[in-house]
């Protein structure tokens, strides 16, 4: 079923064709420990960008593997682009979901300050 997110006030807006996740990625890498990110990853097919391009900022850093997008009202990243297994796709925020109930999805640590 699909669901939808956005940022904190409202201006970046979403929808993931797909179930809300089983489980979700809490990375230690620098920039998703300062911001508090807890991720699941999409195929970019399977989001729509409801409202909120013009007010999209975009952050890089280390590889540039990512381009983490982040709301430049509130700043509040409800997602990244990039790439896995060479398919597009979508890393989302699932901090950013109304209907995620974060303290039932089960979180899978992630080493990420090790890459």
């Amino acid at each position: 079923m699909p669901y939808q997110g956005s940022c904190h006030c409202g201006a970046v807006a979403f929808t993931v064709t797909a179930d809300l996740p089983a489980e979700v990625y809490e990375c230690n890498c620098s920039i998703c420990r300062r911001k508090g990110l807890l991720l699941t990853f999409v195929p970019a097919t399977a989001f729509t960008l409801d409202s909120g391009e013009a007010s999209l900022g975009r952050y890089r850093f280390y590889k540039h593997r990512i381009t983490h997008r982040f709301c430049t009202t509130c700043g509040t990243e409800p997602f990244a682009e990039g790439e896995q297994n060479g398919q597009p796709m979508r890393a989302v925020n699932i901090r950013c979901v109304p209907a995620a109930d974060l303290a039932a999805i089960p979180r899978k640590a992630v080493n990420g300050a090790a890459f």
